[in-house]
């Protein structure tokens, strides 16, 4: 592969120890940091996925429920509650 200008990832983490989902999303950053690649990734680890996203969107029954900046949703107390295991 080139320079895709696109990278689509579906659950890369999954199955995956913590030291090896930690060097996959350090890859995920870097080619969307250094190589201006855009990402777009679906993925059950929310706090993670969220860690290293400029936009998320929660999917819900396949409707997308909650769309906004990861940040702010990393703040969202219905996310937190819902995604991320509370305080």
């Amino acid at each position: 592969m080139g320079k895709p200008h696109i990278l689509l990832l579906d659950e890369p983490s999954m199955g995956l120890a913590p030291l090896l989902v930690k060097q996959i999303f350090d890859v995920v950053t870097y080619l969307n940091t250094e190589n201006h690649t855009t990402i777009l990734l679906v993925e059950q680890n929310a706090r993670m996925a969220l860690s290293i996203a400029n936009r998320a969107y929660v999917l819900q029954s396949g409707a997308i429920t909650h769309a906004d900046t990861a940040e702010a949703l990393q703040h969202d107390e219905s996310i937190i509650e819902a995604y991320l295991g509370g305080h």
